[in-house]
């Protein structure tokens, strides 16, 4: 199921147990049936094999989580002296991202990103596939460690369903060698197989690095917003970049 499609469970059951494993990432089975179904072990049983048989939801040692698909292979390279693989996340990475995010986020130049690891410290959720919104990501690891991620969120309403926002870095010891470049490349895959049209990425005016890489990629800027962020107590421009898939 791709996350642009709208989710039928067929069942008011179903929709509230994906909806109470959704929202915490990876839960114990007992736990969901004993917050759920406490006095009906058989009735959340027999939706629960429904949502595991239509894809909604997968179990593993007795832990839940959504199902989502694997969005691509994982995949090996090796640049210059570094050997790196680019692949889908788990929710067992949510610890590493959110590490790499705020290592680049410390540089201040880009201030979504450092939004996009406040948002997983609060949730502590790391894919979200639901009826508001969608969020995937991928990531570069040397030797377990995550260095980059690339990370995709849009809404799922009707009327901005096309429109998706991207976040991606990579931290600084680990640059120079096209991680950033084979993370950009994946998310732009995912958002274009996944039917969005359009992605944005906003970084402050005084990123100047970022935003000329972006228009090497075919980016343009979409719009300025003035003196949007506040960074060492002077006021930046916010520039937002948009790529029509």
């Amino acid at each position: 199921m791709k996350v642009s499609d709208s989710l039928e469970f067929g069942h008011v059951d179903r929709k509230d147990i994906y909806e109470y494993v959704e929202g915490h990432g990876t839960v114990d089975v007992e736990k969901v049936r004993s917050e759920l179904f406490p006095h009906d072990e058989h009735r959340f049983r027999h939706q629960l094999a429904m949502l595991k048989r239509d894809g909604y939801l997968e179990e593993n040692g007795g832990q839940l989580r959504v199902a989502l698909e694997p969005e691509g292979e994982t995949e090996e390279f090796t640049e210059g002296d570094v050997e790196f693989t680019i692949r889908p996340a788990r929710q067992e990475d949510i610890g590493g991202i959110v590490g790499a995010i705020r290592q680049v986020a410390e540089e201040k130049l880009y201030i979504e990103a450092e939004s996009v690891a406040e948002a997983l410290d609060h949730q502590d959720v790391l894919l979200r596939k639901n009826e508001v919104e969608s969020r995937m990501f991928f990531v570069a690891v040397v030797d377990d460690d995550v260095v980059g991620w690339a990370h995709v969120e849009a809404p799922e309403t009707e009327k901005l369903r096309h429109n998706a926002e991207l976040t991606f870095g990579v931290v600084e010891d680990y640059r120079g060698h096209g991680i950033g470049n084979h993370l950009f490349e994946r998310a732009l895959e995912w958002a274009k197989s996944n039917g969005y049209e359009k992605v944005y990425q906003s970084v402050p005016a005084t990123n100047e690095e970022a935003i000329d890489y972006l228009e090497d990629k075919g980016c343009y800027v979409d719009a300025v917003r003035e003196d949007h962020y506040k960074i060492d107590g002077e006021y930046v421009d916010e520039v937002m970049l948009a790529l029509t898939l």
